[in-house]
């Protein structure tokens, strides 16, 4: 059987009397307690007078503990430890509120940041959308004024074409009325690209660096919206056989930010027709396949669809279009032989890193 301990005020006692003795005592000191101001110095000094005076009977060490309680209490309670004490105090607050107002400026500074960020944010938004929208009301101004022409106008003689390394191409087309005064506005100016019902109704640009129009407009100026281009090795003259046209995901939905709704055949179903105009002529194309794919390292042997941009073969052209059909989301019936010509849509996917999302068309007939 266990032996019983006797704990008295956190004591230890051996055998029961002491345990007894030491209640009775407990039950003093919890009435002297009671009895008296703790707080108040002259009843401590009183009651530690009385204690060395003998005044109060104890029968175990709970004594000495009650006694070394009071005098910590008087040095605690003495004008010095006061003041220390109070200094302390003061020192604390003093720490707390350097605190306070350091967190005070950081939330300001964070909440300032913000607010310039939003307001950058938006102003790059406005100018993007303002700068959209003016070309579209310049493009649909120049489609109404060729439309109502009493007559034709004469046919002026084709500017010569330069492609995009500065060398002068031999056999120069003419731009389409609607783009040549787009032209002054951007030299880079390759086509348009437009979906019916969606927010994608913007201008193609092309350079020889695909970085650039990353995160530049077409007045050359910074923005972080970027501009939609098609690829450098792409070649609306030659023509290759993929034109495959590059736009940020922008969580606002600008550019191609909600390209990836193709992601959902109810949507293909509703939208399955692609307006995209060279400078030179005019293109409908029919949605063929709507994958997810990444940028891969250039040791990786993948399909990588990016690299897609002429079939020199009729053997690779098939090839490639069963890579894309075995990675589409769903089957759309629609299927594309060698010769047609491609359209790739693509922007960025945040499912895995460097991840893609893309949409393939391919170029049908006018009915």
């Amino acid at each position: 059987m266990a032996q019983q301990e006797y704990i008295v005020e956190g004591r230890h006692f051996r055998t029961k009397g002491d345990y007894v003795r030491a209640l009775r005592d407990k039950g003093t000191i919890d009435r002297i307690r009671k009895e008296t101001d703790l707080q108040d110095r002259r009843q401590l000094e009183k009651l530690q007078k009385d204690l060395k005076e003998g005044k109060y009977t104890f029968y175990s060490l709970l004594e000495e503990d009650f006694k070394e309680e009071i005098g910590r209490l008087l040095q605690e309670t003495s004008p010095t430890s006061r003041a220390k004490l109070e200094a302390r105090v003061q020192e604390e607050l003093k720490k707390r509120e350097k605190r306070r107002k350091w967190i005070v400026l950081a939330c300001s500074l964070v909440g300032v940041c913000c607010l310039t960020y939003a307001g950058i944010y938006f102003y790059y938004d406005y100018r993007t959308n303002s700068t959209y929208q003016k070309l579209s009301e310049m493009r649909q101004e120049q489609i109404a004024a060729a439309g109502s022409a009493a007559r034709p106008a004469p046919t002026p003689e084709p500017t010569p074409q330069f492609t995009l390394d500065g060398e002068k191409e031999q056999e120069p087309r003419e731009v389409l009325e609607e783009y040549k005064n787009l032209l002054n506005v951007n030299k880079k100016l390759i086509g348009w690209v437009k979906i019916d019902d969606t927010n994608i109704d913007y201008p193609v640009v092309q350079t020889v660096d695909n970085e650039y129009y990353l995160d530049h407009n077409l007045n050359q100026e910074y923005d972080r919206n970027g501009s939609i281009f098609m690829d450098k090795d792409c070649d609306v003259l030659k023509p290759s056989t993929n034109y495959i046209i590059y736009g940020h995901h922008m969580s606002s939905g600008r550019m191609f930010g909600k390209l990836d709704l193709y992601k959902n055949q109810s949507y293909y179903e509703e939208h399955p027709i692609i307006q995209f105009d060279t400078i030179y002529e005019k293109g409908t194309y029919e949605v063929m396949y709507v994958f997810r794919s990444r940028v891969y390292s250039e040791n990786e042997i993948v399909f990588k669809y990016y690299q897609f941009i002429d079939a020199n073969s009729e053997q690779e052209f098939y090839s490639n279009m069963e890579e894309m059909a075995a990675l589409s989301l769903y089957d759309t019936g629609v299927t594309a032989r060698y010769g047609d010509q491609l359209l790739t849509l693509s922007t960025c996917d945040y499912q895995e890193k460097n991840g893609r999302f893309v949409v393939v068309a391919k170029k049908i007939a006018k009915e």
